[in-house]
């Protein structure tokens, strides 16, 4: 109803309050839209601060138009069931693990090859710059999923119930691993046994021999306490931990141009605090792990990238992933 075209029984003191309702309507800002962000970590780990930190930057950039719930400790299932909710288009935001993802995303495994990087900085560029970018398309079209951004930043280590002196104190270990095809076949040219384990059941598993040892971050080797019963680190660095801040493209095409720019906006801001955040905590862990005893050993990486690059390679072939690892390795 036009305003020129009030009924004529509205007069008076009925016409005042009907204009003033009329405009009381039209100035009642439309309802915020709530977001869901699952992720599977507890509230003081680096996933979850980085979550809240995107949650904030987001709420003011859209002026509270866009909200944020997250829900954390995998409440709303495994990183992998979450992961398939995006795809679904039933959960708008998460961090995932790219280890975890390899059967939706063949191009995620790019991330599960040891010895990728050549230090941090190369970590970084090679995020930042043309593989990240062609490495989030593919992610994007076999999924139905969009990388806002990559998350992490800590160095993963060996973790283990006897002394590393050498390469040799490699051979047998029964070493929980991811059960991705890279990683499988890295250790295995290094003389482990790969065992597949739930992440829960490793401090056990130790404990009792069933394992011995792991491959993890000192923040999470801290965390857990793996350092109380495998108390040898081998320092191999073999990688740098990528965690994927994703988006449902339902989500995202749901949204407006200015709520796209917003969200790739606390997305990209959100993820140097994150990177930030994750190093520092794996420094800070390193030293409290020396603190309460741990037993650091060098590790001949150089010789470690000799032993696995035959076997390596041909995975590497076999699944498609040779043009994105030589961009990868050709980043300076």
């Amino acid at each position: 109803m036009r305003f020129h075209e009030v009924p004529r029984y509205l007069s008076g003191w009925r016409l005042i309050v009907a204009t003033g309702l009329l405009f009381a309507a039209l100035a009642t800002p439309a309802e915020a839209r709530e977001l869901i962000f699952g992720h599977g970590a507890t509230e003081d780990t680096a996933y979850h601060l980085s979550a809240e930190r995107f949650k904030q930057l987001l709420e003011k950039k859209t002026d509270g138009d866009l909200t944020v719930s997250i829900y954390s400790n995998s409440v709303l299932g495994h990183e992998t069931e979450m992961f398939e909710q995006q795809t679904a288009g039933a959960l708008d935001f998460s961090i995932i693990n790219p280890g975890l993802i390899s059967e939706f995303s063949r191009t995620a495994s790019i991330f599960s090859i040891p010895f990728l990087y050549r230090d941090l900085d190369h970590w970084r560029h090679v995020l930042d710059g043309e593989p990240g970018r062609e490495i989030a398309k593919r992610i994007e079209d076999e999924t139905g999923v969009k990388v806002l951004a990559y998350y992490g930043g800590s160095t993963r280590q060996i973790v283990s119930t006897r002394p590393l002196e050498s390469l040799d104190d490699l051979q047998g270990m029964k070493l929980r691993t991811n059960p991705t095809r890279p990683v499988i076949t890295a250790w295995a040219a290094l003389g482990t046994q790969p065992t597949v384990m739930a992440y829960k059941e490793i401090y056990t598993g130790l404990q009792l021999g069933a394992i011995d040892g792991l491959l993890n971050e000192a923040e999470w080797i801290y965390r857990m306490r793996f350092h109380e019963v495998a108390p040898y680190i081998g320092l191999s660095e073999h990688d740098i931990t990528v965690r994927l801040l994703t988006i449902s493209d339902d989500t995202w095409d749901s949204l407006s141009p200015q709520e796209q720019q917003a969200v790739q906006a606390a997305a990209d801001e959100s993820e140097q605090y994150a990177r930030d955040l994750q190093i520092r905590l794996d420094k800070e862990s390193r030293d409290k792990l020396k603190a309460e005893g741990a037993t650091f050993y060098p590790m001949d990486r150089e010789r470690m990238q000799k032993i696995v690059a035959g076997p390596l390679g041909k995975v590497i072939d076999d699944m498609g992933l040779r043009d994105l690892y030589e961009m990868i390795i050709d980043t300076q």
